[in-house]
């Protein structure tokens, strides 16, 4: 990550972005626009704010003693909290939307209805604003109206869950954010191409994309032939054993797990079998060509089963990784703070302001060579920054004491 020098300036600048959503989908697109310099004034309902806050503290998520999914991305904007069902805390919104960039929402059509929030109420405002929408299932269709998170409409909807299961097993579910998160990117590449249009015409413009949008797009190599009617071959029930020694998986002597999915030409399987000290099963006539593998290919991987199960993971790899062999291992959780790649990607970077409780953060992964990021800053508290805002639209501080007295912000 490159960091603004005093004299640098920030690609966006100056540019003004209201986030008007809740979770990760839209919301994460316009941190990704704040890390970039936007000043992004997130709209938040007061009292508990965007129940996002509360997820890395529920009872099926890992515990730590800080907010560590808020601190990732809620990180580089101001929070202000406005009643929008208040006519007066719809007016502060709309001073706002006047002078703003960038809007994006991600709440449900009845919503936007009801707080007059649909690009249709708020264009008229400012027609230069790009109005920024993410939805469950898309604009249109008999299901727009339906919210959903992305473990139903990224991942169940789309036919992502139903293929990445073991033979025979029932699909998993999807990690929180999953889906969010790339959605997330789609989004802000919908914003960036919009305001580059506007560079040209002068003109705003509402965009928009869809989890179910984006998991079929993460599932296009399938889903393009299912739309087209392809013929898919018979699910394998798991009933017989594994015949592609590449496409299981090999627990190791301590438990963990090898990959040998880019294994894939008989020249690298049979380097595996030189590196591991198995020239009996390379001169071995029942795997002697893909054909007989692929023929006594149950026999060879139980063979290969019992040969990975006699060493510990950081053996074999140390032992593959010298033959340069490409035997990758299922990494864990506990293992992602000691992995040396995503320091070196800048992947995760320490924070860059005051009061950020970790050692660093996770980026982006979006990066281009010489423009400068701010860097993760600390997330703001539900409401921190109401008063700052409200001062800036003009509020005097009785004015704002009021506001506040009468549950506006």
């Amino acid at each position: 990550m490159t960091n603004p020098s005093e004299t640098e300036e920030l690609l966006f600048s100056g540019l003004k972005v209201i986030d008007a959503g809740t979770w990760i989908a839209g919301p994460v697109a316009g941190t990704i626009l704040a890390d970039f310099g936007a000043s992004v004034i997130k709209v938040e309902i007061p009292g508990a704010g965007d129940p996002y806050r509360a997820l890395s503290a529920g009872p099926l998520s890992p515990q730590a003693p800080v907010n560590y999914m808020w601190m990732c991305d809620g990180r580089n904007k101001r929070s202000i909290t406005l009643n929008l069902s208040e006519p007066e805390g719809r007016e502060i919104l709309m001073r706002l939307v006047r002078d703003c960039d960038v809007f994006i929402t991600n709440q449900p059509f009845p919503t936007r209805r009801k707080l007059r929030l649909n690009y249709e109420d708020l264009a008229p405002e400012n027609e230069r604003m790009i109005y920024a929408s993410l939805t469950a299932y898309g604009e249109y269709g008999p299901d727009a109206e339906l919210e959903g998170f992305d473990g139903v409409a990224w991942w169940a909807r789309t036919g992502l869950m139903d293929r990445v299961r073991a033979p025979g097993a029932t699909p998993g579910g999807s990690v929180p954010g999953m889906g969010d998160h790339p959605t997330a990117v789609s989004l802000y590449a919908a914003i960036v191409t919009a305001l580059m249009r506007r560079e040209r015409t002068g003109k705003g413009g509402r965009v928009h994309t869809s989890l179910l949008a984006n998991g079929i797009w993460s599932n296009a190599c399938l889903a393009q032939g299912a739309v087209i009617g392809a013929q898919f071959p018979p699910r394998d029930d798991g009933s017989q054993p594994p015949r592609f020694p590449n496409r299981i998986l090999y627990p190791t002597s301590d438990n963990r797990l090898l990959q040998l999915y880019m294994v894939r030409t008989q020249a690298e399987f049979d380097a595996l079998l030189i590196a591991a000290g198995r020239l009996d099963l390379l001169a071995d006539e029942r795997f002697a060509d893909p054909a007989s593998r692929l023929a006594n290919g149950a026999e060879l991987v139980r063979l290969l089963r019992e040969m990975f199960a006699a060493r510990p993971a950081a053996e074999w790899l140390a032992t593959f990784r010298a033959a340069d062999v490409p035997v990758t291992l299922v990494a864990e959780m506990e293992d992602l703070p000691n992995d040396p790649q995503l320091r070196a990607n800048n992947i995760v970077a320490p924070p860059t302001g005051p009061g950020v409780p970790a050692e660093v953060i996770i980026n982006h992964p979006l990066n281009i060579d010489g423009m400068p990021r701010v860097g993760a800053r600390h997330a703001p508290e539900v409401g921190e920054n109401t008063g700052e805002v409200l001062t800036e639209l003009g509020f005097s501080p009785l004015a704002i004491g009021d506001l506040k007295a009468r549950g506006i912000t």
